[in-house]
């Protein structure tokens, strides 16, 4: 069962009707199936009109996409994270930065949208590309973010985006994959902090200044 919890806290001081609406529907699509799911469903599941739900969120495609955007608002940087101007920082905010998508990531609700994307991506591909657009472009924008701070502050060196594939790889390895397979549960949150702090260390030994400087002794 979606709840309250399960979107971003933008949507939870929205219009309740529309609120009720995504949590309805994220449920439904990840319950049935997006083909299998129908507007006249999620309206009822959200105890409003058909008319309603067009006029609050759109149709059938248009509230899977809103379900989406809404989950990825999540994976933005907080307004008042400290600006990374040296290593200690960098370290806070790339290990924050990392729980924070391990847990997001590997959320029972996120991992069935992942799978039914797979599942609907002959007759849906929107959803996929819907997941990449707002999924992993809002990661991928806060992971840019803090990299690009380290390097101004000149604490880091290497290529942008490089650097960003590089510490998603050391983040994930075939974490996520084991998960929508079926084959590894989520990571408690022992797990996430461990596996953030291994992949930031070995993220800084590839990248770090302070690293380079030391290699070349």
């Amino acid at each position: 069962m979606v709840t309250t919890s399960d979107l971003s806290s933008a949507d939870v001081g929205q219009n309740p009707a529309r609120r009720r609406i995504l949590q309805a529907a994220f449920s439904a699509f990840t319950t049935n199936g997006y083909a299998q799911t129908s507007t006249l469903e999620i309206a009822s599941r959200a105890k409003v009109s058909k008319r309603e739900l067009y006029a609050l969120v759109g149709n059938k495609k248009e509230t899977l996409v809103a379900c989406i955007t809404a989950r990825a608002k999540r994976l933005q940087l907080p307004p008042d994270l400290p600006k990374v101007r040296d290593l200690d920082t960098l370290v806070g905010a790339l290990t924050g930065f990392g729980e924070l998508l391990l847990r997001e990531r590997s959320d029972a609700t996120v991992i069935a949208v992942y799978r039914l994307a797979i599942a609907e991506a002959q007759r849906v591909p929107e959803i996929a590309r819907t997941i990449d657009q707002k999924g992993h472009e809002a990661s991928r924008s806060a992971l840019k973010e803090i990299l690009t701070q380290a390097r101004s502050s000149g604490v880091l060196d290497g290529p942008l985006e490089e650097m960003v594939e590089q510490f998603s790889a050391l983040l994930w390895g075939n974490l996520f994959t084991n998960l929508l397979l079926g084959l590894a549960d989520p990571p408690n949150p022992n797990q996430v902090r461990k596996r953030a702090r291994s992949a930031t260390s070995a993220f800084l030994q590839l990248y770090s200044c302070q690293g380079h400087a030391d290699n070349r002794r």
